[in-house]
């Protein structure tokens, strides 16, 4: 297993499909998880430390774990299969508990525990993403930057004008 941060909740375009991309700690791979609104939506919040006036699903399962006197010490994204992220909450007295990817990683941000990926997910799902100048040195560019805030906005946006009803089918 490798461990893994969160970059953040993305915006992929055209399609307009949320998705959370993570990397490795030591490492140059990252994993893009594509994920529902909903999911998009709870992994945002948490990032940016909003929390909501009332508990959302992940928030909840957070606190009934405290309660019975428990602890999340991390997750694992364990495999990938037909595109389809698996993961798992492992608790302070080694249970697992299956997850979606998608939620063990929301969970994560509140239980404030890491995130490990197994190498065989990594070494399937990982992109190589390296900012390089022509010179092979790192570099943040100007364009890169202004591609970033760019997302950041249009999620901000999504995230101004979604409803509760947005969610219900």
């Amino acid at each position: 297993m490798i461990e893994v941060e969160i970059v953040g909740v993305r915006i992929e375009m055209p399609s307009n499909q949320p998705l959370v991309l993570l990397r490795e700690r030591i490492g140059s791979r990252h994993i893009p998880i594509w994920i529902g609104a909903a999911e998009a939506t709870a992994i945002a919040l948490a990032e940016q430390g909003v929390v909501p006036p009332r508990p959302l699903t992940h928030d909840l399962l957070c606190g009934v774990v405290l309660a019975l006197e428990h602890s999340i010490v991390r997750v694992n994204l364990t495999k990938v299969e037909d595109g389809v992220f698996h993961g798992e909450l492992v608790l302070d007295n080694g249970t697992v508990v299956g997850s979606r990817a998608s939620d063990a990683i929301a969970i994560a941000q509140r239980a404030q525990c890491s995130i490990w990926a197994a190498e065989s997910l990594i070494a399937e799902a990982g992109v190589e993403i390296a900012d390089h100048d022509g010179d092979g040195e790192e570099t943040d560019s100007a364009a890169y930057k202004e591609a970033k805030e760019r997302e950041v906005r249009q999620f901000r946006e999504f995230l101004n004008d979604v409803e509760p009803e947005d969610f219900e089918k």
